[in-house]
């Protein structure tokens, strides 16, 4: 029996048939629901083991990016997300995916309730961003990113991907191993633009929760699946397989083992 994972869309979503790719060439079984489905009980989040909110511009990203997907959720699914959560599924928010899951007070959650605690403003450019840019992968116990490399290269694509919280918070989330990942330059050193594309608090890139089984990040790994998704596979040896296939790997691994 194969891992099953539910890809939840609405409108401006874009990023979904990607996500579903990338799940199943981890090796899952991929349904692509829209929110309303979910809401009306057609759908039930249990039947999954895996949830993904991809990236794109839900709702035109009206008033600010995934606010009124967030809501949604926060008012009419947090309950059903919190047990999913709880009985050891995972949920990984990408991109708008990562703005909805802030917003909507599931992650950092650093008190397990579901109260928001960061944001993901305006990117510092004044503009948007996209650009490949350069991870380092912070040791945490997120489940998605055990035995990655220690630094990988990802795209980014996001007008408000700048994560920010009072230092308060950001201490919390440091302190409990919970930044998953950072801008860096390629030398390694602490970045500045354009290698932090969006000037994001501390260079944080993706966090994950306290369980580690809620991952939201700004990168696009559904994006770099192999090599030839890499600007420069023609001229660089490459290994097969992109370094955000592994992510996606991780959690239907995790996945299966907990079946």
């Amino acid at each position: 029996m194969k891992p099953r994972v539910l890809v939840l869309r609405t409108a401006g979503t874009n990023c979904d048939y990607e996500t579903v790719y990338a799940f199943q060439l981890a090796g899952a079984n991929t349904d692509l629901i829209h929110i309303n489905s979910l809401i009306a009980g057609q759908t039930k989040v249990m039947n999954y083991h895996v949830l993904a909110i991809p990236g794109g511009f839900s709702y035109g990203d009206d008033i600010a990016a995934g606010i009124l997907f967030a809501n949604q959720i926060k008012y009419k699914l947090a309950d059903q997300l919190v047990e999913f959560v709880e009985s050891g599924r995972l949920i990984l928010g990408i991109c708008n995916g990562f703005q909805v899951l802030v917003k909507a007070g599931l992650l950092p959650r650093l008190d397990r309730g579901i109260l928001q605690q960061a944001t993901l403003a305006m990117n510092g450019s004044a503009k948007f961003e996209c650009r490949w840019v350069h991870l380092e992968v912070k040791k945490s116990p997120c489940v998605f990113t055990q035995g990655l490399n220690p630094q990988i290269y990802l795209p980014v694509a996001h007008a408000e991907g700048r994560f920010t919280a009072p230092n308060p918070i950001l201490d919390q989330i440091e302190s409990n191993r919970q930044i998953v990942f950072l801008y860096i330059s390629p030398n390694g050193y602490a970045p500045k633009y354009p290698d932090n594309p969006n000037g994001s608090d501390r260079h944080i890139a993706g966090i994950c929760d306290s369980t580690g089984r809620i991952l939201g990040m700004m990168p696009h790994p559904e994006r770099f699946l192999t090599r030839f998704n890499h600007p420069r596979w023609t001229r660089e040896r490459l290994p097969k397989g992109g370094d955000g296939l592994s992510i996606f790997r991780n959690a239907v691994d995790y996945a299966q083992s907990n079946l």
